[in-house]
């Protein structure tokens, strides 16, 4: 394998060390493209600004922050383009020049729009196709995962990926450092390591059978925090902190996917008792995942099973939720005298680990044509004892053949697309020059596989300028629904041709990954970065203003709004819907939190709202508001802000630095509506403040974890409240009343959040132009620009055409020209 050099940094003055060969590659692809400046052209323009825009925009008033005396014309620089953009878009929409200023004549205005409108178009498609994007964290890790069977957490292995507007799939913002491609030689080593067999017998899966009762923790807990039944059943009555529902004897030694089995029933109850099942270790950092939620009913002893990958030295961790103590009265009372209910545990079995492959894929993928022999101990019989680990050695009477017969079929798989001699040549060469230092064949091997697994061949979405060819689209659109490479079913359209000649071969393939397993995948990652939904634990609900908060509540958010996109392209429902919808995806957890009665179990289904429900659509689910939200209040601006660039396709632009921000008063005393109004007479801030604070305002009916409010919750002013969550009386007091009526700045008004609700779902333009583009940037990896505008007026036209359904939305994003090409 690869030698490791005590710095990091490799001298590029010096020849390359053997670690370091395969990144001099990925340094010559990223060597920058040869980008000629675009200058405006001026001359057609001046007339109209000189007229119209330098009375305001000079450089003694400078409205807006816009100084159009020093405004740039090199259209190549990002800012600069985005400044003609913005005052292109202004004076086209009417809100430039102002009103109360002399309106110019359409001979005025028709030919600066055009004039201008040229500019950009010309300068955007000058640059749009010089950015070559590598693979994200996620991407990276779906695919070598599924290469080679492996189930490691690669992307904890590299360094965070950058995002423009929430997006980490723009290849502006995903850099390369020396960091990051240590990083991934890391990772190829130990996805190789995972892979390759070190046994030569499939591994025996067994069941280990564990009771509380039995535990080490048993003597300690029973009759306080656990309370035993004559069955052998421990009762949990709450979630507790240690030892909660560790079973230290349920637990695994070696990696891999196992079941699970967990056998009892609810006590003293006619209710089922939801918990959980998951996994906790004694390491200190580690994260301890949460296998799902259950449903255990009262009555007989039943037996619940789910299957999991669970890491080595992690134990089996049982949780109840929703259910607690009233008032302490375990403490007060006795556990053995308590009455509430509770959830009673029998046993617990883990089954495993479950192979599904042996060897695995991967093994096969590198070893597949080559003999690879066990090398047998000098005695025999060490063959039998329990630490025997074998080892072995490649017998061939050809390695060079070998191993361009290995490097052919790897690369075939890295690089998406047919492998020609010179494709491997660079690889066979590292193999050749590894046995020439003294490796043997294996390790020599395995370095080369590691040199193609650091190509940019394999790290970069290879596409050339113009049309993509077949397999560069079979990529695309794959990595876009799948979120991982070609499946060869996609491979075989590409090589045949028609993926790219046939439209309905393409759309064939589309509603093929869409309705896969894999596309899971897809609604998880473009909800989480186009709705923002990854940062929702950034922020914790203060647990005096929100004591009904919990982690199940907040798994059960997450799910609702992945599981209704899901739904949406599913049923090709009405781009409407993602704002007014009679219907969502509920759970007991959720449905009690929203007010929506009928809802049992831990499963989220679809379920009808009542008529009069204010829920349906993304802006009014408990994920969206929280991460909006700060944990203890809202703002009127950073949700609007939020809805017009994720939900109506509006950028705001920054505030003045000059300007402060707005800070709620959770003491009840003033809202935040009325400071805004303070802060809104400032002529700095009107202009945006009236664009942002609307929609804003319309979602101060939402509390930070999505609960409906008539009034704001208060810790200081306020009339107390008779009330207990979880068997504790709140101390939250109730503040000032909601306002949410607001105006547009076309001067349309609203009463409340329905009002602005239908207001919005009427303009189904506008929200598919924002799906659209938002899902161009997620598939193309790039931001859309001014020359990409007719196009997605296009895709919308044609979806209009269909009844602007969100499965049609996707396939003519995928028909589009800027899909289909770089």
């Amino acid at each position: 394998m690869p030698r490791c050099d005590s710095s990091p940094f490799p001298d590029w003055s010096a020849k390359p060390t053997r670690r370091w060969r395969p990144f001099t590659l990925v340094i010559a692809s990223m060597l920058p493209f040869s980008s000629h400046g675009v200058e405006l052209d001026e001359a057609p323009l001046e007339a109209f600004l000189d007229r119209h825009c330098y009375e305001c925009h000079d450089d003694t008033t400078t409205k807006g922050g816009l100084d159009l005396g020093v405004l740039h014309t090199d259209l190549t620089n990002t800012g600069t383009m985005q400044k003609w953009v913005r005052i292109f878009d202004r004076v086209d929409s009417g809100e430039m020049p102002p009103s109360k200023k002399p309106r110019p004549a359409d001979n005025e205005r028709t030919p600066f729009l055009a004039a201008l409108s040229r500019n950009l178009t010309e300068a955007h498609q000058a640059e749009k196709g010089t950015v070559l994007r590598r693979l994200n964290r996620i991407e990276y890790e779906n695919t070598m995962n599924d290469l080679f069977g492996t189930n490691l957490r690669l992307g904890a292995m590299l360094p965070e990926d950058g995002r423009s507007h929430g997006f980490d799939t723009v290849g502006e913002s995903l850099s390369l450092s020396m960091v990051q491609l240590d990083r991934y030689l890391q990772a190829a080593t130990a996805v190789l390591d995972a892979a390759i067999e070190k046994r030569t017998e499939r591994p025996v899966s067994t069941v280990v059978s564990a009771s509380y009762a039995d535990t080490r923790e048993a003597d300690k807990f029973i009759g306080s925090a656990w309370h035993k039944l004559p069955d052998g059943a421990v009762v949990f009555y709450r979630r507790n902190g240690y030892p909660s529902g560790m079973l230290r004897e349920a637990n695994v030694r070696q990696a891999g996917r196992y079941k699970i089995r967990v056998s009892g029933y609810a006590h003293q109850s006619d209710q089922p008792v939801t918990f959980s099942i998951g996994a906790t270790t004694f390491k200190r950092g580690a994260d301890l995942p949460t296998f799902g939620w259950f449903a255990m009913p009262p009555g007989k002893p039943v037996t619940i099973e789910t299957e999991a990958w669970i890491e080595s030295n992690y134990m089996i961790q049982i949780e109840p939720e929703g259910i607690s103590d009233r008032n302490n009265e375990i403490r007060t009372q006795g556990i053995a005298n308590y009455k509430g209910p509770g959830l009673a545990i029998l046993k617990v079995e883990v089954e495993g680990p479950i192979t599904e492959e042996f060897p695995s894929r991967g093994h096969h993928l590198v070893f597949d044509g080559i003999d690879r022999r066990e090398i047998m101990p000098r005695n025999p019989q060490d063959r039998l004892k329990t630490y025997y680990v074998p080892k072995f050695e490649i017998v061939s009477a050809d390695p060079v053949s070998d191993a361009r017969q290995t490097l052919t079929r790897v690369a075939e798989k890295a690089f998406r697309r047919p492998i020609v001699a010179e494709d491997i040549a660079p690889f066979l060469d590292l193999f050749q020059s590894e046995l020439g230092d003294g490796a043997d064949e294996e390790a020599a091997l395995r370095a080369a596989v590691t040199a193609v697994l650091c190509s940019p061949n394999f790290l970069f979405l290879r596409e050339t300028s113009g049309r993509l060819t077949d397999h560069a689209l079979a990529s695309r659109l794959s990595y876009f629904l799948t979120r991982t490479a070609p499946d060869s079913t996609l491979l075989a359209s590409a090589a045949s041709g028609a993926l790219s000649r046939d439209p309905q071969v393409l759309r064939a393939e589309a509603d093929r990954l869409l309705s896969g397993d894999l596309a899971e995948r897809f609604v998880t990652d473009f909800t989480d970065a186009w709705l923002d939904l990854r940062n929702i634990e950034f922020t914790s609900p203060e647990e005096s203003l929100f004591p009904e908060f919990d982690r199940f509540l907040q798994f059960s958010m997450l799910d609702e709004t992945r599981g209704y996109f899901a739904e949406l392209i599913r049923s090709n429902l009405p781009v409407s819907a993602l704002v007014k919808s009679d219907f969502s995806i509920l759970n007991e957890r959720l449905a009690t939190h929203y007010g929506i009665p009928g809802v049992t179990g831990p499963e989220l289904r679809r379920v009808t709202l009542p008529a009069d429900s204010v829920r349906g659509g993304f802006l009014s689910q408990g994920s969206i508001l929280k991460v909006s939200a700060n944990g203890t209040n809202t703002s009127p601006v950073v949700r609007g802000a939020w809805v017009l660039d994720r939900i109506l396709g509006i950028t705001p632009p920054p505030p003045p630095p000059s300007v402060p921000g707005v800070e709620p008063d959770i003491r009840g005393a003033t809202t935040l509506r009325q400071q805004l109004e303070k802060h809104r007479n400032l002529e700095s801030c009107n202009g945006c403040h009236r664009v942002i604070d609307p929609p804003g305002f319309a979602l101060e009916s939402f509390d930070p974890i999505g609960g409906w409010r008539e009034h704001f919750r208060s810790l200081g002013e306020g009339e107390k409240v008779d009330l207990e969550v979880n068997g504790r009386k709140v101390r939250y007091k109730v503040g000032p009343p909601v306002d949410a009526a607001g105006t547009f700045p076309d001067g349309a008004t609203f009463g409340g959040y329905l009002e602005f609700r239908d207001i919005l779902a009427a303009d189904q333009e506008r929200l598919a132009r924002t799906l659209a583009t938002k899902l161009l940037v997620f598939a193309t990896g790039r931001e859309m620009g001014f020359s990409d505008r007719p196009i997605i007026d296009r895709i919308v036209k044609e979806t209009a055409a269909k009844g602007f359904g969100t499965r049609d939305l996707i396939h003519a994003v995928i028909a589009s020209e800027i899909f289909r090409e770089k």
